[in-house]
């Protein structure tokens, strides 16, 4: 009786194990192709945050020259701008507001060119990264 139920069960016990096996190595792959995606979105969000931080630091040091009212509600936009990108959880890839805080981010950053007479037009491609104007 042993002996016909290996052979009678042996497709299911083959079926099972190939399963287990294709489980496994699927969820390895599956771990480093996400790991890889997170690498690559996460460097793309880092570049174009720090780029904006880098514009408008630059934009903030060049006004505080100029006091005149025009230019201190462009400072003041800028330091909201510089604000946000401080408080922007960079450590945090779980936090669940990333997306909708990056966008805030973005928006403002296209309210502060448009305050300074400055068209904005922020690319990420293979080749670089480029902020034109």
């Amino acid at each position: 009786a042993d002996l016909f139920d290996g052979i009678v069960m042996a497709e299911q016990r083959f079926h099972r194990e190939g399963y287990q096996e294709g489980f496994a190595e699927g969820n390895h792959a599956g771990m480093a192709e996400g790991r890889r995606y997170g690498v690559l979105h996460g460097a793309r969000i880092g570049s174009e945050i720090g780029c904006y931080l880098g514009f408008a630091l630059t934009w903030h040091y060049l006004l505080q020259k100029c006091t005149d009212e025009k230019n201190s509600k462009k400072i003041r936009a800028l330091d909201l701008l510089i604000g946000m990108i401080q408080k922007f959880p960079y450590e945090d890839p779980t936090y669940d507001k990333l997306q909708e805080d990056l966008e805030k981010i973005r928006g403002k950053f296209k309210q502060v060119c448009s305050m300074l007479n400055i068209q904005s037009d922020f690319r990420i491609g293979t080749e670089r990264s480029s902020l034109t104007f």
